[in-house]
C-alpha cells in the first residue's frame, strides 16, 4: 500500500493505492493523521482510485479520520471507490459522515 499527500490551501488529499487491509492501515492512518496534524485542513479528501482490494480496515480508517475531522470542523470527501468499495462503504453508513463518490 502507497499513500501520497497533496495540500492545496486548506485541503488536503491523500491519495491510496494498492491493498487496504489490516496489515497496512495503521501505517496509512498514523501518515494521514501526521500531516492532518500538521497542516490542519478544513477538507481531507480521501481518493480510493488505486486501491485495488479493502478489508473492514478501510471502513475503520475512513471513520477514525472523520472522528478526527469533526473535533476540529473539518470535512472528509471519500472519492474513486470501486463499484465494490462504494456498496461497502454505504453498507457501513459512511455516506452519513462524508460525502461519498463512486469513481468510474
Amino acid at each position: 500500500m502507497a499513500i501520497s499527500i497533496q495540500r492545496t490551501g486548506e485541503v488536503m488529499s491523500a491519495y491510496l493505492s494498492g491493498e487496504l487491509d489490516h496489515h497496512t492501515a495503521k501505517e496509512m492512518r498514523e501518515e494521514i493523521d501526521s500531516a492532518l496534524d500538521l497542516n490542519m485542513p478544513t477538507l481531507l479528501i480521501i481518493d480510493f482510485s488505486e486501491v485495488t482490494f479493502m478489508d473492514s480496515s478501510g471502513i475503520g480508517l475512513v471513520m477514525g479520520r472523520y472522528r478526527k475531522l469533526v473535533k476540529v470542523g473539518a470535512e472528509l470527501h471519500i472519492t474513486g471507490t470501486s463499484a465494490q468499495i462504494y456498496k461497502v462503504m454505504k453498507l457501513a453508513g459512511i455516506e452519513r459522515l462524508a460525502r461519498l463518490e463512486k469513481g468510474e
